[in-house]
C-alpha cells in the first residue's frame, strides 16, 4: 500500500488545528500534546508528577509515530532501497523495517544515555535505582522520554497485531517480548521504578540500534557487515546480558536492603516483596527471550564465519524466495544478471528484537 502515512497525518492536522483555536491549558488537547501535572517550581528545573492524563500524551504520540514510521519508510527508505539495488518487495520491506528502527534508536539511544547521566543510576549504578525511592516526580526531559518510549512500543504492538510487518518464525517470541515490554513500562511508571526502567530501556535501545544497522548493512551488501556484526555481538552480550543480569542480581541484594522495604499505598511506597517478585518475573522473562535471540545471533555468526552460509532462520521465506526467484529469472532472460552471489544475504536475519 502506498501513502499510508496520509491518514495519521490528517488526524494529527485535525487535532493540532483544534488546539490552535484555543492554545491554552484550558483546551483538553493541551494534555495530549504537552506534559501534564507540572508541579510548582522554586527556580530549579520544573518537576512533573504522574496521573491518568499521561495516557493521553502516550496516545497522541502513538499517532505521531504511526505517521513518522509510514512516511519515513515509504518516502525516504523505499527509494533508498531501490537505489542500493534491492528489487524484491519482500527485501525492500525488511530493509525499510530495519532502517527505520536504526533511524529511531539513533535518537532515542543517545537520549536515554544523556538522561540516565543526570540521575543516580549513571553508569548503570544499581544502587541508585533504589535510593530515595519512590521516584514520584521527574524533569520534563525524563518524563517525555519515558512516555514517548511507551508510545513507541505501543505503536510497535499495534503494527504487529495489524500484521503491517511480514510474520517471522519467531512470531510467538515477539508477541511475548511485546507483552513483557509493555508490562514493564506500565508497571515501572505507575509504581515509580522509572530509574530501573531507564537503565533497561537504554541497554535494549543501543543494542537494537546495532542490530538494525547490521541488518541494514546486510541488505545493501555492505563490505563492512562482517566486522560490524562482530561489534554488534559484543554490544548485545554486554548490554542485554551482563548489565541486565546485574540489574536482576540487584533484586536480591539492594532492592530489599536500600531504603524502605514495605507496601504502603498511602505514601506510594511500593518497594516490597510483591513488587520484587513481579519485577524479577518480568525481567527474567525478558532475559530468557534475549538468551533465545543470542543463540540465533551466535548461530548465524558461526555459519557465516565458518561455512560462509547465510540463512534467514526467522522469516517465512517461501513468499520471499518466490519473488527473488522470479526476479532472477527475468534478469537471466534479459541478460542483465544471472544468479546473484548470496554469501552475505541474511547474516543478521536470524535475530530477534
Amino acid at each position: 500500500m502506498k501513502h499510508t502515512w496520509i491518514f495519521p497525518l490528517v488526524l494529527l492536522l485535525i487535532l493540532l488545528s483544534l488546539y490552535a483555536i484555543n492554545p491554552t491549558e484550558s483546551n483538553v488537547l493541551h494534555r495530549f500534546i504537552f506534559l501534564s501535572y507540572e508541579l510548582p517550581s522554586d527556580g530549579m528545573s520544573p518537576q512533573y508528577g504522574k496521573g491518568p492524563w499521561d495516557i493521553a500524551f502516550v496516545s497522541f504520540y502513538t499517532v505521531v509515530l504511526a505517521f513518522t514510521r509510514e512516511f519515513v519508510t515509504q518516502e525516504i527508505l523505499r527509494p533508498l532501497a531501490r537505489r542500493y539495488g534491492i528489487k524484491s518487495r519482500g527485501k525492500q520491506a525488511r530493509f525499510m523495517e530495519q532502517a527505520y528502527t536504526a533511524f529511531y534508536f539513533s535518537f532515542l539511544g543517545p537520549a536515554g544515555l544523556y538522561l540516565m547521566s543526570r540521575t543516580p543510576v549513571w553508569y548503570f549504578n544499581t544502587r541508585g535505582m533504589y535510593e530515595s525511592f519512590p521516584h514520584k516526580t521527574h524533569e520534563a526531559g525524563f518524563k517525555s522520554y519515558y512516555l514517548f518510549q511507551a508510545a513507541y512500543w505501543l505503536h510497535q504492538a499495534i503494527v504487529m497485531l495489524l500484521g503491517l510487518e511480514k510474520p517471522r518464525k519467531d512470531f510467538k517470541e515477539l508477541v511475548a517480548h511485546h507483552i513483557v515490554t509493555l508490562a514493564l513500562i506500565a508497571l515501572s511508571y505507575r509504581f515509580h521504578f522509572t530509574y530501573m526502567g531507564i537503565a533497561v530501556y537504554t541497554t535494549h535501545d543501543i543494542s537494537d540500534w546495532f542490530l538494525a544497522v547490521s541488518k541494514s548493512l546486510n541488505y545493501i551488501r555492505s563490505p563492512i557487515v562482517g566486522p560490524f556484526y562482530g561489534i554488534f555481538i559484543c554490544v548485545w552480550v554486554y548490554l542485554r546480558h551482563y548489565q541486565n543480569l546485574r540489574i536482576i542480581a540487584s533484586l536480591f541484594t539492594e532492592f530489599p536492603s536500600v531504603g524502605p522495604y514495605e507496601l504502603n499505598w498511602e505514601t506510594q511506597q511500593y518497594k516490597c516483596l510483591l513488587s520484587n517478585v513481579i519485577t524479577f518475573g518480568l525481567l527474567a522473562a525478558l532475559q530468557l527471550l534475549n538468551i533465545f535471540w543470542l543463540y540465533c545471533v551466535l548461530r548465524s555468526g558461526y555459519r557465516y564465519a565458518v561455512h560462509n552460509i547465510a540463512k534467514d532462520d526467522r522469516s517465512e521465506e517461501s513468499e520471499l524466495e518466490g519473488m527473488e526467484h522470479k526476479d532472477e529469472t527475468v534478469q537471466s532472460l534479459t541478460g542483465t544478471d544471472t544468479l546473484r552471489h548470496r554469501s552475505t544475504n541474511g547474516i543478521t536475519e536470524s535475530i530477534g528484537n
